[in-house]
């Protein structure tokens, strides 16, 4: 009888994994007319405005006519129209029916691929996605980022305008760490993709003097901030984390594990600025969790120093002799706005969410 329920079971995980299969691709389906009827409005309209010297003033009465011939479709406000129009102008060349590249089908990796090309991407992204990243983000390079990671993690809308708000592109890869000699050329470029310098913890609300355990406290009381900040991939195992050598007791400030990186990362928190010694003290943390923790599976253990403030030449002579693969980042509670905007006012949508908390 256990014999035939486990039968069973194993059927019904098979047949649960097929269906979510086939919703996955049909909602993909769905997207991908969508996204190529508005391309195909927007160039229709584009076409006949340059052909006729149409001006704007044809959006309105479209957008009443169809929404008056067919009210069961929706969509076609004069908003949405104009996006339209400035869908297909920006990516004129864009051929909707070619195959289109799936992120989860391809090698995980932070760094756009320079052959990527943005017109491959358009018709895998939602509508929304596409219209957040041509309104704000300006730079194609960039613009290509910031598809492929919302790809390749499944961000939401909202996620990914928070990672373009945070400046992601500018903070992937840690800048300062002997990865590349500790670690395999594979492993040491994703490790480094992993990572990233500076770390942004606006969400917190800490004001001078604080202590370094405040900022763990806090950073815990805001774990789903803190792993988004993050990035994807790291799992939290514990903070003051115990190991036991001989009779001396140790702690580990927070202990991570990578599930890409498949290895324990041991991140001590440093307020102010870098210190030599503090390299030296974490690689003595790496050695433990490889000689306690670590599976005969996982790779090296990664050390990251998270302060303040350092200074580069001092920080790369304190990783010089270390042995085990350690990364050095700053971290900052207030995001640096340009001068310009600084003494701007938050706008009425900033003051209602933060009254409102996050929902939307």
């Amino acid at each position: 009888m256990n014999e035939n329920n486990r039968l069973y079971n194993e059927l019904l995980e098979l047949v649960q994994i097929k269906i979510r299969q086939a919703q996955q691709k049909a909602v993909f389906s769905v997207n991908r007319e969508l996204l190529i009827l508005y391309w195909e409005t927007g160039k229709l309209i584009a076409q006949r405005q340059q052909q006729e010297g149409w001006g704007s003033a044809i959006i309105p009465r479209l957008s009443r006519d169809i929404n008056n011939l067919l009210p069961e479709i929706k969509g076609y406000s004069i908003r949405n129209i104009g996006r339209m129009i400035a869908f297909y102008r920006e990516y004129p060349d864009a051929d909707p029916f070619l195959p289109q590249a799936v992120a989860k089908n391809r090698q995980p990796s932070n760094l756009p691929q320079p052959e990527a090309k943005i017109e491959s991407l358009i018709f895998s992204l939602p509508w929304g996605h596409n219209i957040l990243l041509l309104e704000k983000v300006k730079d194609r390079q960039h613009r290509l980022f910031y598809m492929q990671q919302a790809l390749l993690h499944g961000w939401s809308r909202n996620v990914l305008a928070l990672m373009y708000e945070s400046q992601l592109h500018a903070r992937e890869g840690c800048k300062l760490s002997n990865f590349s000699t500790l670690l395999p050329p594979g492993q040491s470029d994703m490790a480094r993709q992993a990572l990233k310098d500076p770390y942004l913890f606006d969400f917190l609300t800490l004001t001078e003097p604080y202590h370094e355990r405040e900022l763990e406290t806090t950073l815990l009381r805001h774990m789903e901030k803190f792993l988004m900040e993050l990035g994807t991939g790291f799992a939290f195992v514990g903070r003051q984390y115990p190991l036991s050598i001989g009779d001396d007791d140790f702690y580990i400030d927070l202990l991570f594990y990578h599930l890409k990186l498949r290895c324990f990362i041991v991140i001590e928190l440093k307020k102010g600025t870098f210190k030599p010694e503090y390299a030296g003290k974490l690689n003595f943390y790496c050695n433990v969790v490889d000689g306690t923790l670590k599976h005969v599976d996982d790779q090296p253990t990664i050390g990251l120093i998270l302060c303040q403030d350092k200074n580069e030449l001092v920080a790369e002579y304190a990783l010089k002799g270390i042995d085990k693969p350690i990364g050095i980042s700053e971290y900052q509670l207030m995001k640096q706005l340009p001068i310009e905007f600084q003494s701007s006012l938050p706008s009425i949508e900033q003051i209602e969410a933060e009254l409102g908390g996050c929902d939307e």
